[in-house]
């Protein structure tokens, strides 16, 4: 006679095929439980928007921007000015040249198309990245006329890195017997329209 194994209290005692299908069943219901936890942790590992947009250009909309005044972007994690200069900025470019250390813009700062006295498209509008050539400290606009005891009595107008002394005039030409080796950085940029700029663009790309 065969021995039969009584269930426990309470314990529902299934035929074969049932608890198959109970198994079965079970573990379906936990694979869907490990996909649905997986998903959002997956999903953290995606680059988000701003790593993504780190490359991309950044358009500029230049129409309120005031003659005189200057805006500051980032792109690719870097301040980028956008300045309108006046008649009169564009003139203090000038009678300097002697104490630049690259006047002609002849080594690899900027685009072929800003390799010019006033190193932009148009002349009234400077686009530079404001980030010093010597250490990566950041300059600050100085105005002709602006009473920078660091600055000399017929300072033309530009930046002034207050770092370690760095001056450039307002093309963003560095100065002579300063840290800085280089001229600001020019990046690539082209219009859109009259009142739009594509940093980080141009027809060249």
């Amino acid at each position: 006679m065969t021995a039969h194994t009584l269930p426990a209290p309470g314990q529902l005692l299934l035929p074969d095929a049932d608890r198959r299908t109970w198994i079965l069943a079970t573990a379906a219901a936990g694979g869907v439980a490990a996909v649905a936890t997986a998903v959002p942790f997956v999903a953290t590992l995606t680059p988000s928007e701003r790593a993504r947009a780190l490359g991309a250009s950044v358009e500029v909309d230049i129409a309120d921007l005031l003659p005189g005044a200057m805006k500051t972007v980032e792109w690719r994690g870097k301040p980028v000015w956008v300045v309108r200069r006046t008649p009169e900025m564009l003139a203090a470019l000038q009678g300097h040249d002697a104490q630049l250390v690259d006047p002609q813009s002849l080594r690899d700062q900027q685009p072929a198309y800003a390799k010019n006295p006033a190193r932009a498209i148009h002349p009234e509008v400077f686009v530079a990245v404001g980030i010093c050539t010597h250490l990566g400290c950041s300059p600050s606009n100085a105005p002709q006329g602006g009473n920078n005891p660091s600055l000399p009595a017929d300072w033309p107008g530009g930046f002034f890195c207050p770092c370690h002394g760095s001056t450039f005039d307002g093309a963003g030409r560095v100065f002579k017997n300063k840290p800085a080796p280089t001229n600001l950085e020019i990046p690539a940029h082209r219009y859109a329209s009259d009142t739009r700029i594509l940093i980080g663009d141009d027809d060249a790309t």
